[in-house]
């Protein structure tokens, strides 16, 4: 980080806390999304085996792994492991 300061017009700065706010609600909302994901994905554990499908999916992801531990489905994000 660099020390210092900067002006911006407080319409600028308006719209700098409008985006901060846009992007915290879409994390949240994929955050939900997950664990709705990981309650559907313990269902499935058990009604079929679903590990090679996650094996397979979790060579392909590039965001994200599936992990499968006792029945339970959990996802986490790579850059959160």
């Amino acid at each position: 980080m660099v020390d210092g300061t900067v002006s911006i017009t407080l319409k600028d700065f308006q719209n700098l806390v409008d985006v901060k706010t846009n992007a915290d609600d879409r994390i949240n909302n994929v955050k939900k999304a997950a664990k709705e994901l990981q309650v559907f994905l313990s269902y499935l554990c058990t009604r079929v085996d679903i590990e090679p499908f996650v094996q397979e999916f979790n060579k392909q992801s590039r965001t994200s792994e599936i992990l499968l531990e006792a029945g339970h489905a959990k996802i986490k994000f790579k850059d959160q492991l």
